[in-house]
This record gives structure tokens, sequence and C-alpha cells, in this order.
């Protein structure tokens, strides 16, 4: 028995806390994790992830966009598609998520508390129920804090839930919009511009930047705006919004450099905020930066030592996949279990229609370090399946150093490719070269195959080279 009521509370039920106190509780540890009533499973599986990643496969599939290439540019599955029909499938899909949640943390014998948790002290955390007076205090050892975030809301914008949205909010509209404008050309913004366009909204997309994903490879960015243009999104580059105006039937959208731009309702997709403000940090000794994020050393501690925190709320990369590994090590930092770091090869997928994912080095990165490297290209028209599935525009990069023969890069574009990005990263993860791919036999026919066709083209071309040497 301890002085404290559990070894670890878990402020936030989402990837990286759920993981954690899972992680915990394993090692024999009395857990609980805090999180309101309507948050179990936090923003991933309410408001961020899950919903949309749900919303997209919705879209895909009611408007039959996949299969437009084998049934002509009109086909669709459904007519007069509405916001019902998209929310039918997002509430079943998050609904069962959240039993899920809940089903692994009660396996594990960890607490579920319900209600808002604030600190009183760095080890004492008032929980503050949905009632006035429901309220009560409990004290940890240890503190994993793993709250997320939230949208940012620029204090100049009158956001109303029903025609200025953030992306939280978005699916509170009451109707598909016609016309579209989505401030911010970042991962949520384009995801959604993606989809609304495939639903045959006419989007625009405002960025004050002049490009946009600089993270990724240029060529597939520019293919991914290609397609986007071909479903009549247009891109605002270099521009930044002064104003919106809105009434009971539009919204207008005022450009710093004059234009305005007439839509049925206006998205911001202008980042994320750290959500510890009604933590009340300071009663721990905490302090977190303008944009609401803790500060953390590489074992996931912050300045006060038996607190950690975890996922989105300490910034980069604040992805869903990371913050289930930052967790879990976390709570096996926590109790002194041996344990590996995450590993620098972390994939990252863009859930566009079509998709994006990679890893690795990109080309750019390559050439500003001078590391000589080849190029090999697959294109789904080139497949078998890709033909099959009606795909035509999708295609997959390898980076191949010139002197070794290992993989520096993995880039695809198009069906699938948040999940064959993986081949490349086990392929990478354990140092193997080009040539495993080349000499590997793939399923037939498959969209793997790309990595075959891609070794090939690799591996022709340092040939070629070779020959020239000699």
């Amino acid at each position: 028995m301890t002085e404290y009521d559990y070894d670890l509370i878990v402020i936030g039920s989402g990837p990286g806390g759920q993981k954690a106190a899972i992680a915990a509780a394993k090692l024999g540890k009395h857990v609980a994790v805090v999180d309101r009533h309507d948050m179990v499973g936090g923003v991933c599986v309410n408001t961020g992830t899950i919903p949309s990643k749900t919303l997209r496969e919705a879209v895909l599939y009611l408007t039959g966009m996949s299969q437009r290439e084998l049934y002509g540019a009109s086909y669709q599955v459904k007519q007069d598609i509405t916001i019902a029909d998209l929310l039918s499938r997002t509430q079943h899909v998050v609904g069962r998520e959240i039993q899920v949640v809940r089903a692994q943390l009660l396996r594990n014998h960890v607490e579920l508390l319900t209600g808002t948790g604030r600190f009183l002290d760095a080890h004492t955390i008032a929980v503050e129920g949905s009632h006035r007076g429901d309220r009560h205090t409990i004290t940890g050892d240890k503190v994993v804090i793993a709250t997320g975030t939230s949208p940012a809301r620029p204090s100049e914008v009158d956001f109303d839930a029903a025609r200025v949205l953030d992306s939280d909010e978005i699916l509170q509209l009451q109707e598909i919009p016609s016309t579209l404008v989505v401030v911010g050309a970042g991962v949520i913004g384009i995801e959604y511009a993606s989809m609304f366009a495939a639903l045959g909204s006419r989007v625009t997309v405002v960025e004050q930047r002049e490009r946009m994903l600089d993270f990724c490879d240029p060529e597939i960015v520019e293919s991914l705006k290609f397609h986007l243009r071909d479903l009549a999104v247009t891109f605002r580059f270099g521009e930044k919004v002064a104003n919106v105006e809105v009434n009971d039937h539009a919204t207008v959208t005022t450009l710093v450099s004059g234009k305005r731009i007439p839509a049925d309702a206006v998205m911001y997709s202008a980042g994320r905020q750290g959500m510890t403000e009604e933590l009340d940090l300071a009663a721990a000794g905490l302090e977190a930066d303008h944009r609401g994020r803790l500060k953390v050393d590489e074992h996931y501690r912050t300045p006060v030592e038996h607190i950690y925190a975890v996922g989105d709320v300490i910034g980069f990369p604040a992805l869903a996949a990371t913050s289930m590994d930052q967790g879990r090590l976390a709570a096996y930092h926590a109790f002194g279990e041996p344990a590996n770091e995450l590993g620098s090869l972390q994939p990252i997928g863009i859930y566009t229609i079509p998709e994006i994912s990679y890893v690795g080095a990109t080309e750019a990165e390559l050439t500003a370090s001078a590391v000589p490297y080849e190029v090999g290209t697959a294109r789904y028209r080139e497949l078998a399946r890709g033909q099959i599935a009606g795909d035509s525009y999708g295609m997959l990069k390898l980076l191949v150093s010139t002197t070794n023969r290992t993989l520096l890069g993995v880039h695809v574009f198009g069906t699938g490719a948040t999940d064959l990005v993986h081949i490349g990263q086990a392929v990478m993860g354990c140092g193997g070269t080009v040539d495993y791919l080349v000499d590997a036999v793939f399923n037939y026919p498959t969209l793997s195959e790309a990595y075959k066709v891609a070794a090939l083209d690799a591996t022709n071309k340092i040939r070629a080279l070779d020959r020239f040497a000699t």
C-alpha cells in the first residue's frame, strides 16, 4: 500500500492516455483514467481521426468515386447524398470504438472516472462531474497528461457552428454545402477539402503560405493538386483571410488581397491548440506554451519529475499512431520498466482522396544533404490490380541509395497508400536493400507489386550508371 489512491492517474482517454493506462496496469499498477463522459476515447474517437476517416469511407462508397474509371464519370451508388447518410456510418463506428475503449480499460482493471480533471497540487486531482457540486479528489503517485488538442479558433472569426465552423464542428452542417471555403491547407484542411469536393461541393482552399503539405514529396503533392483541381477545387495560395461575413443563407470571405469569395459555409483549419486550460497546471508547478502544449524530455517527463505528458498535447508529430507508443513508453519509464525508444522510421499518412503516405527521406532532403540516390517509380495503371480497382492515377516512388542500394524513402499516392507504405517501412527498418524487392515474389494481382516494378526501375537506372562508369 502507498500513501496515494492510485499508482498512476491518466488525464485523458485518447490513444496516448489509454495505452499509458493499460501498460501500467499490465505492470500490476493501480490505475485510474479521468475523462468527460462524452469524450471517452478522446478527440481521436469522438471528433478527430475516427469520424473523419469513417466519413471518408462513406464518401468513397456512396459517391462511387473509386469505380468511375470502370462505370463512367457519372456513376454514383446513391443519388442526393445527405449529411444523414454520412453520419449514420460515422455514428455507428464511433459508438463501437467507444465500447472497445471502455472494454479494454475494464478488462485491464483500469478505473474510468467520469469528469474533468484539474490539479489541486502535483499529486492531487479534482474530478469535477457534469452536475453542479459533483466533485471528488483523488491522489496519484504518477500522473500522465494526455488531454489532446482542439482546433485553434482565431479571435477575429465569428464561429457560429452553423456556417462558420472549425474542423471539429464540420459534421454539424445541416446539409452538404454546394460551395465551401476551407481556410488552411494543412493535413486536416486538405482531407476535408477532398471529401467535400468528392461529394460535389465547389471548394476553395485559402492558404497564406505559397505551398501546401511542404513536408511531403513535391511530385506527390502536385499529383494530389491535379486530382483535386479535376474535382473543381480552387487553390488560393499566398492569401490571408481579412474577415468573413455571415447571414442566414450564405457567407462571404474577404481576403487581404481584396478578393471576395461567396460560399454556403466556411471551415477553418488553422492548427490545433493543446487542451490544458482547465487543468490548472500552475497548481502542479507546470506551464504550457502559447499553444497550450507541454514540454517533455526524451522519456516524456515534464519538468515536474513524476508528471508525464504524451500525444498531441506535446506537439509534433501529433499522430494517433505515435501517441499510442508515447503513452506505453511513458508508463514504462514512470515505473522503471526497460523499454526501447520509438524508432526514427515513422510513417506519415494523409487521408485525402486519394491517399498519401510516406516513410523516410524526401528527394529535397536527400539533395540538400548531398546524398546520392536514384528514383524508382511504379504507376498503378501499369499494374493489373490498378486496372481492376479502377485507379489509373496512383503511383509509388522508391528512393534508393546508389552507394549501398538501401531504401532511403518510400512515397505512395493512391488507393491503399497508408497500408502499402508499411512494406517499405519494414524493409527499411531491417536494413534491407532494393535487391530484396527485386527478388521477392508478390501475390498477383496486387497493388503491392508496385514495389517490384519500382525496384526494377531503380536498379535498371543504377545498372546503367555502373555500365557508364566502367
